[in-house]
């Protein structure tokens, strides 16, 4: 009962954060008031597979229409892990546009690489290079809602690279044909699909004299961090201020887009100090603990010792600190902690690197999407959108539940496509994504989800 009441506890926590990123004043330091151009800000996420753990497509350009011609909103290639992305949104891009309506995007795209797990006999992962059926994709907006931007606005091009459409297979199995399906969505910086839920980067600069610090984000651009001093108030992990930034520091920031590009902060968590941390999400947990994940993301590049895209045992006995992304209360390490570690969960390990030695020094736990069917008959309501739902068939979720696994929902979910758990009573084994937190329950994985989403 006592881990049932804190389980709530935590679901409201987690879930108000969710739903809560970007809270605060709108304004920018930069109105661009004399400018009757507009701004467009892009954002991307994952529709992903089961069993896929990155897949890395370079964008070459983004480019809106409209039947006046033709708008850049990304002209520097980059190259994005949609894998990392699943179920969460990061910026990708910003730029100025001609105000308008805009009813189509084109992108041009190269080089999918393709990584793919394997659970048995032991956790590990394959790299297949793909092969494009078209390079350049033209994906119309819903008609109902075209992008829209008016002189001195700010407008979003929310794009979801849909994996399960675009991975073509054969015998179940991914052949390596990619067939680019992309969703879009016009999306305004202070609804929910316009937020930016995960900006990672090392801290470039502080400037306390105008509420701000300078990021170098993961997809070659520098990002200026707004932080808020009114009511909401920026809020930091730990002890840390503004002041106390430590430059070269890797930060994670939520928060909302605005006119000028820069990222009003609703929150900012420091993880490490020290210049190095590694990401991903864990496929086995052995005594110690040690914990054998596939490693997405690094800063600095740690190769050779621990190479990005690569299956990598890292032991933890050293550390002590265990935090919750976002979360900075009591309630942490009641749930995360040496003991709750559980294959599927997705983590940050931060420490640092000399003389070619990564030691890890802490362990932050990290929202995440896990995709799977929707089990039948298995919606529990306790009041409103507060009670629970089984899901089934993600690669590890299922591998390390043993078949289905629970999620955890409150009333601050965001529900998409559905009507709450009272729709998803009568969905029958519709396919989810859900977002959120993975906590350990008895060796086995469950999810807090702080969203879920019905795919078509």
């Amino acid at each position: 009962m006592k881990r049932a009441i804190l389980f709530v506890a935590v679901l409201a926590l987690s879930a108000l954060t969710f739903v809560a990123c970007g809270g605060g004043s709108s304004s920018s330091n930069n109105n661009n008031s004399g400018n009757s151009q507009a701004q467009v800000f892009v954002t991307g996420e994952d529709a992903p597979l089961p069993s896929v753990i990155s897949f890395y497509i370079t964008i070459n350009s983004i480019t809106l229409n409209n039947s006046s011609g033709s708008q850049t909103v990304l002209s520097t290639p980059t190259t994005v892990d949609f894998g990392r992305l699943m179920g969460l949104r990061s910026l990708l891009g910003f730029n100025t546009v001609n105000p308008g309506t805009y009813t189509s995007a084109t992108f041009s795209l190269s080089n999918p690489v393709i990584y793919y797990v394997t659970m048995t006999p032991t956790p590990s992962v394959t790299q297949m290079n793909g092969t494009l059926t078209n390079s350049t994709v033209t994906v119309a907006f819903p008609t109902e809602k075209p992008l829209t931007v008016s002189s001195n606005g700010l407008a979003g091009l929310h794009m979801d690279f849909d994996l399960r459409q675009s991975l073509e297979t054969t015998g179940g199995q991914i052949n390596g044909t990619v067939n680019p399906t992309i969703e879009l969505m016009a999306v305004s910086a202070s609804e929910e699909l316009g937020q930016i839920t995960e900006f990672v980067g090392s801290v470039l600069s502080t400037d306390s004299t105008a509420s701000t610090f300078t990021v170098q984000g993961p997809y070659g651009f520098q990002e200026v961090i707004d932080v808020s001093t009114q009511s909401p108030v920026t809020q930091f992990s730990g002890s840390y201020t503004l002041a106390s930034l430590p430059v070269n520091s890797i930060v994670a920031v939520e928060g909302t887009v605005q006119a000028d590009g820069s990222i009003l902060a609703a929150d900012v968590e420091v993880i490490t100090t020290n210049k190095a941390f590694v990401s991903g999400r864990i496929l086995a947990v052995n005594p110690g603990p040690q914990v054998t994940m596939f490693v997405g993301e690094e800063l600095p590049n740690l190769s050779p010792t621990i190479p990005i895209d690569t299956v990598q045992t890292i032991d933890l006995t050293g550390v002590s600190q265990y935090d919750i992304c976002f979360m900075d209360n009591w309630l942490t390490g009641q749930f995360f902690n040496p003991s709750s570690l559980v294959v599927g969960q997705r983590i940050f390990v931060g420490g640092t690197f000399q003389s070619n030695v990564f030691t890890p020094q802490m362990v932050s736990l990290r929202r995440q999407g896990v995709l799977g069917q929707l089990v039948q008959n298995s919606v529990s309501i306790t009041s409103g959108n507060q009670g629970s739902f089984q899901m089934q068939n993600d690669l590890l979720m299922s591998y390390a539940a043993g078949g289905a696994f629970t999620v955890y929902t409150g009333n601050l979910t965001v529900f998409e496509n559905i009507n709450g758990l009272v729709g998803l009573e009568s969905a029958g084994a519709a396919n989810l994504i859900t977002r959120g937190l993975v906590f350990d329950s008895g060796g086995k994985p469950v999810v807090v989800a702080g969203r879920v989403r019905v795919l078509p």
